[in-house]
């Protein structure tokens, strides 16, 4: 997300007494892509309209609420780049999972490690106290199962989630886009 757009909502939110409201968008990206936007603002009209125009100008369509949700499963997610711990594999996993972690994944530069919500904290707690750093570490909405695009598709698919994240509103976006 630009530091802009991130600027602008910091500056809006503290000289304004409004009242904000969580709102969770559903839809299609293009080629039949998943699509959760998360947003929270002042004025439901103007967002619902912002986020519809994001989706139609992208060869996508805002579904209504609950078409993709099933799709998705609230997770905890810390990622970790390996060059930045002295920790081997195995050390790391048992220590995650000691702690509540659900699954831990390793892959060519990072770990990945996946919780639930209600555990996320405690193991993100006990891993900082280990001395380890976090490239990422939030509770998201993960794919429970992903698509593949074409190349056409993957421009139109990055346009669509560009657009959204360049929306003032808009503070999550989420998609089983197999990037």
């Amino acid at each position: 997300m630009p530091n802009d757009t991130i600027n602008n909502a910091i500056k809006k939110a503290s000289t304004s007494n409004e009242n904000y409201e969580e709102i969770v968008y559903e839809g299609y990206g293009p080629c039949g892509v998943a699509v959760i936007v998360e947003a929270a603002t002042d004025n439901k009209n103007r967002t619902a309209a912002d986020v519809r125009h994001a989706f139609d100008k992208s060869g996508g369509n805002l579904g209504t609420s609950g078409c993709v949700s099933y799709m998705f499963n609230k997770k905890g997610v810390i990622v970790i780049e390996k060059t930045s711990t002295n920790m081997d594999e195995e050390e790391l996993m048992m220590l995650a999972l000691d702690a509540g972690a659900e699954d831990f994944e390793s892959q060519e530069e990072i770990y990945e490690i996946i919780t639930s919500p209600s555990d996320f904290t405690a193991v993100r707690e006990k891993l900082e106290e280990s001395g380890l750093q976090f490239l990422e570490a939030e509770v998201q909405m993960v794919p429970t199962t992903t698509v593949s695009l074409d190349e056409s598709g993957a421009e139109k698919m990055e346009r669509l989630i560009e657009r959204l994240e360049d929306l003032d509103d808009v503070s999550n976006v989420y998609h089983n886009w197999e990037e």
